[in-house]
């Protein structure tokens, strides 16, 4: 699962769902969607968002739990 920051970095600067729609090309539903972890957006919106905020993708998305071991062959 992926957990972001978006509604904080939105809240920020004062964005509502609908002005950072705007801004990336999407929906506010779609933003909607993201905020409440339904949605998990693609990478280009990632990187529309990440330009937006002027902040690397992984400052607003996070992977939840550890990352798995590969086993030995």
């Amino acid at each position: 699962m992926i957990t972001n920051h978006l509604k904080v970095e939105r809240a920020k600067r004062n964005l509502t769902q609908a002005q950072l729609a705007q801004l990336v090309g999407v929906s506010r539903q779609t933003i909607n969607a993201i905020e409440k972890r339904k949605l998990v957006p693609s990478t280009l919106v990632a990187l529309k968002l990440s330009r937006c905020f002027e902040t690397s993708v992984n400052n607003i998305f996070e992977l939840d739990g550890k990352p798995q071991e590969k086993k030995a062959s």
